[in-house]
């Protein structure tokens, strides 16, 4: 089979597309032939070095995808050759609460991930997809649309009538839109682009705020809500973002730190998040029973995860140096078949 390697070197260059052995199911494993993969924020830190710069090489990377069970080892019995599924994440957490086993089984780093025409699976890492999606589609699940259902719903707790602010327009804060728009809630969008914010609209933003031209978000999201503050913010930004996030937050509302694409550390004044009974809460994506829970919903409600672009798999660099450019909107996909 063909797959592509971060080699003996970090970096976009060392990216390189190999053959390896074709692989062959054990007792309790399945092959799958992957139809697509996508791409989050992480598995461009990880090739480029700066997710965990001490990762055993090479590695395939990437967490996401969709594929067609091939074969089933001996002892199988949760899925069956022909059906499509998509891998989890992490392939040891299948419910509860995150524990460092669990987050050690993660898909691209520190194991093999899913830029590969196919790839074996333990059996208990795989979930079923909801049919009425394409491929392309359906292989944008299981990280950036789990971590939002959980940072919203599972963890965030938000209901009808809640105001939630969106920091940008990648991958998790397009699902998060759209998550909580079927939960009833308001959704405030940032994004330094009109063209993007007008996007956002469409898919049932409330209101939009452009961060070059209004730097002061934090002020607009509080005007928005009369004073209050919002009551949920998905933060992506980090370092650069979160003392903005803390104002723009209601007393005792919630924040989920999700990301850090304006860089890991900050200096914040602790005394809002004490006095106001703020919560901030860190998401790592979720348990197998989240992403089978966020599906029940996304099929209930035929929603449609949005795509900015799909990549050739014989592009897949292109697709992580269009990553680099920050000019997606949504999420950016890898077509495998």
């Amino acid at each position: 089979m063909k797959a592509f390697e971060i080699q003996k070197t970090f970096g976009l260059d060392a990216l390189t597309l190999v053959d390896r052995p074709d692989p062959v199911p054990g007792p309790r494993q399945v092959l799958i032939r992957l139809r697509a993969v996508s791409l989050n924020y992480r598995d461009l830190l990880m090739v480029q070095g700066l997710y965990y710069p001490k990762q055993p090489l090479p590695l395939i990377p990437l967490s996401d995808g969709v594929g067609e069970v091939v074969r089933v080892g001996d002892g199988v019995t949760r899925v069956k050759p022909g059906q499509r599924v998509s891998p989890i994440f992490c392939q040891k957490w299948i419910a509860g609460p995150p524990t460092r086993v669990k987050l050690l089984s993660a898909l691209g780093g520190p194991l093999d991930g899913t830029l590969a025409e196919q790839m074996i699976v333990d059996e208990e890492g795989l979930v079923a997809v909801p049919d009425h999606l394409s491929d392309e589609e359906a292989a944008t699940l299981p990280c950036a649309a789990v971590t939002a259902w959980s940072a919203l719903v599972e963890q965030g707790g938000l209901h009808a009538g809640d105001t939630l602010l969106v920091l940008g327009t990648g991958g998790v804060s397009i699902f998060a839109l759209q998550f909580a728009k079927l939960q009833g809630a308001r959704v405030i969008v940032t994004s330094s682009s009109d063209a993007k914010l007008e996007r956002a609209k469409s898919l049932g933003a409330d209101e939009l705020v452009n961060y070059k031209t209004t730097p002061d978000w934090d002020k607009k999201a509080k005007e928005l809500t009369g004073g209050t503050g919002v009551d949920h913010v998905l933060e992506v930004g980090g370092g650069g973002t979160f003392p903005k996030s803390v104002r723009a937050v209601r007393v005792g509302g919630h924040i989920s730190l999700i990301g850090v694409l304006s860089g890991p550390t900050t200096e914040v004044n602790l005394a809002p998040i004490l006095m106001q009974n703020i919560r901030v809460q860190g998401v790592i994506v979720g348990s197998r029973e989240t992403f089978e829970s966020m599906n029940r919903a996304v099929e209930r409600h035929r929603l449609r995860p949005v795509l900015d672009r799909v990549f050739p798999f014989a592009e897949a660099r292109a697709a992580f140096e269009y990553m680099a450019g920050q000019g997606h909107f949504g999420k950016i996909v890898i077509r495998i078949a």
